[in-house]
């Protein structure tokens, strides 16, 4: 590392201290990289990064508090310069593409970060995008798709936790041919052939969380 560089500041946040101490020992193996602190979920990733300022966060999606697009939203806000990296389990391509939206600059799988973290990391200090191939193959092969309403999101919600027709249009307060309208608009946006296979396919492609 020359000493005309600073090393590459970097906030892990992650609700796992395990993935956390993982990261912090990848980070700590490299000579021009530093951790200047952790979090474990997205309000403490608010904090830590309005009192360090680092020049990269690793941030995980799926925490409790806050979750990882609306921390990145929250910090982006108010420092948009902010480049933060997505480290995720879940291939998703819609959630995928609500983080790039939030302003990420970069989305990993976690399962390739002993691969590609390190190169994924320099490559967004330096002001480059990074998205794994296949995340970014599956948002390409999507792009056309009509995307979920509001109300067929809260529909198929319902219907991922067990709730028939008439369940779900009590629940809402609208009626159950309404309910019926909901589900079929869904079966066809998402090219499914059933009930079981929309929640399948939503749940895969991050439209909704179970």
């Amino acid at each position: 590392m020359s000493s005309t560089h600073p090393p590459i500041r970097i906030l892990v946040v992650d609700d796992h201290p395990l993935l956390r101490e993982g990261l912090s020992g990848m980070i700590a193996g490299q000579p021009d990289m530093t951790l200047v602190a952790e979090a474990e979920n997205g309000e403490q990733a608010l904090q830590a990064f309005r009192e360090h300022r680092p020049d990269i966060t690793l941030m995980d999606v799926r925490m409790p508090m806050m979750n990882g697009i609306d921390a990145i939203s929250a910090i982006r806000a108010e420092f948009p310069a902010a480049r933060i990296i997505v480290l995720t389990t879940y291939k998703g391509d819609v959630q995928a593409l609500r983080a790039i939206k939030a302003g990420a600059a970069g989305y990993l799988l976690k399962s390739m970060l002993r691969k590609e973290l390190v190169e994924t990391i320099r490559s967004v200090h330096a002001g480059r995008r990074r998205i794994a191939a296949d995340i970014a193959s599956e948002m390409a092969e999507h792009m056309a798709d009509d995307e979920l309403t509001a109300r067929e999101r809260d529909v198929l919600l319902h219907v991922a936790a067990g709730s028939a027709n008439k369940e779900v249009a009590a629940k809402m307060g609208i009626s159950e041919e309404t309910v019926k309208t909901h589900m079929k608009n869904v079966l066809t946006k998402l090219g499914a052939k059933d009930r079981t296979h929309a929640v399948v396919v939503a749940v895969k492609r991050g439209i909704i969380d179970i």
